[in-house]
């Protein structure tokens, strides 16, 4: 069955009771002309709300299904616009579209509550029924929505999320892995327009993460639901991301592609420490046991990785750390460096004060080193400087891939 058009049943995963007035009014709102545009992309968001002291004034477009990622460290006003779009507060002003409908409006008095936003919301904490098996939980959600109007299956998302063989236990009874996949299962049940997760995974342990993460990355590609991803993790945005909202202070700062927006000065100042890091988007096109390597094709040629198990032709995304990037003006006939890439510099962030300084690069992509100022003076590095960037280590996320 295909996705529902604009007719299709209002749901919203807070599961709060079916109202038909709602229903009524929203399509009411939309055919009568209070959100007359239609736009294209998936999100289109404009909004302002003062809280006190602390202003957002929040402002992205992303295209397509996918997962749009907003990032930011605590206090960014990740989840106050979130709530916002989901309709859980409302804006000061501004405008939010998704799917070519209007949900709220300032200058035309438009606010289509939760119930009629048809919007699912995965919290931190699962929220699942503790009376309630997980069949009953799944249920749930699925039984407030008419056969007609569902364009996801039970036994789809079962298969989709692997929990066939928790449908008998409780809550209870589940690790924070499973609970949260059931969560998700509940929420997809809805056969939501727009799948909200505000930071899903930041109450797991690393291993529980890595369960998680892959069954989430298959969501849009395999059911075609487009997720807006709250996050504070590089890791996540790595392995799910196709657009990356940056935020600060409530202010976006940056929208785009997620290899785009890692590459800037500002996002690598933030991130720091071993998070701070290049993503590329790469293709596995070969495999080599003999020598114990994989090679990754880049805009800027190939990448060689320690083998990895992965479908030849598959994308995947790949994370080079500044401080394993090494600079030379000219190459070496012999080195143990596997990935050597002629470039240029494009920028340096030189802290002046005997800190590691920064060096931005073109290899056919963006690129980052982190070197020392007395290295930076003995190659007199400046931008236009024609190097040789040394790629020590490359780290490859197994959970970002598709062929």
């Amino acid at each position: 069955m295909g996705k529902p058009g604009p007719c299709g049943f209002v749901s919203f995963l807070l599961l709060l009771p079916w109202r038909p007035w709602l229903f009524q009014n929203f399509w009411l709102a939309v055919w009568n002309g209070a959100c007359e545009e239609k736009i294209d992309p998936m999100l289109d968001i404009d909004l302002k709300k003062v809280q006190g002291d602390f202003t957002v004034e929040a402002a992205f477009v992303a295209k397509g299904a996918g997962v749009t990622a907003m990032f930011g460290h605590s206090g960014a006003g990740k989840t106050s616009i979130i709530n916002m779009i989901a309709g859980l507060s409302r804006p000061d002003a501004g405008h939010i579209v998704v799917n070519d409908h209007c949900v709220f409006d300032g200058e035309k008095n438009v606010h289509i509550p939760p119930e009629g936003r048809r919007f699912g919301y995965v919290f931190q904490d699962g929220r699942l029924f503790p009376h309630l098996s997980v069949r009953n939980n799944l249920v749930y959600g699925m039984k407030r929505v008419p056969p007609g109007a569902r364009y996801i299956e039970f036994d789809q998302v079962v298969d989709l999320l692997g929990i066939s063989h928790l449908l008998k236990r409780h809550p209870a009874t589940l690790s924070g892995g499973e609970k949260q996949r059931v969560a998700i299962g509940r929420s997809l049940l809805t056969s939501p327009v727009l799948l909200i997760m505000d930071e899903p995974l930041a109450s797991l342990d690393q291993a529980r993460k890595s369960e998680v993460l892959p069954f989430i990355a298959r969501l849009p590609r395999e059911l075609r639901v487009p997720i807006l991803y709250v996050t504070h993790s590089v890791d996540e945005i790595l392995n799910l991301a196709d657009t990356l909202v940056f935020l600060s202070n409530g202010k976006t700062l940056a929208v785009g592609s997620v290899e785009t927006v890692s590459a800037r000065d500002d996002f690598q100042r933030l991130t720091g420490g071993m998070e701070a890091a290049v993503v590329v988007s790469t293709r596995v096109d070969s495999h080599d046991p003999g020598a114990g390597l994989t090679r990754l094709e880049f805009p800027g040629g190939m990448l060689s990785v320690p083998l990895v198990d992965l479908p030849v032709n598959g994308t995947v995304r790949a994370r080079i750390h500044p401080r394993n990037v090494g600079l030379a003006l000219e190459a070496f006939p012999r080195t143990s460096f596997q990935n050597i890439f002629q470039g240029i510099v494009t920028g340096i962030n030189d802290p002046c004060n005997g800190s590691l300084v920064n060096v931005s690069l073109d290899i056919g992509i963006p690129l980052m080193a982190t070197i020392t100022p007395r290295a930076r003076q003995e190659l007199d590095l400046k931008p236009g400087t024609r190097v040789h960037a040394m790629i020590k280590s490359v780290s490859v996320s197994l959970g970002y891939v598709a062929t």
